[in-house]
């Protein structure tokens, strides 16, 4: 998701993706170590999405 449309989310909805993304990252992280992933690169796509979300949050750019 483009940071452009996370700008136009909610706090609660911004919140709640964040939330879906740190499991989702910990299952992937968690299935990288006990087995091979199908695509390694989604970990670091979820990492880097989460970073969008904190910056957003952090920085106070959140829409109506």
């Amino acid at each position: 998701m483009r940071a452009r449309e996370l700008r136009q989310m909610t706090r609660t909805e911004l919140e709640t993706r964040l939330h879906d993304l740190e499991e989702e990252l910990f299952n992937l992280r968690l299935r990288h170590v006990s087995q091979e992933l199908t695509n390694p690169l989604r970990i670091r796509t979820v990492r880097r999405e989460i970073a969008r979300i904190r910056t957003i949050l952090g920085g106070g750019e959140i829409g109506a």
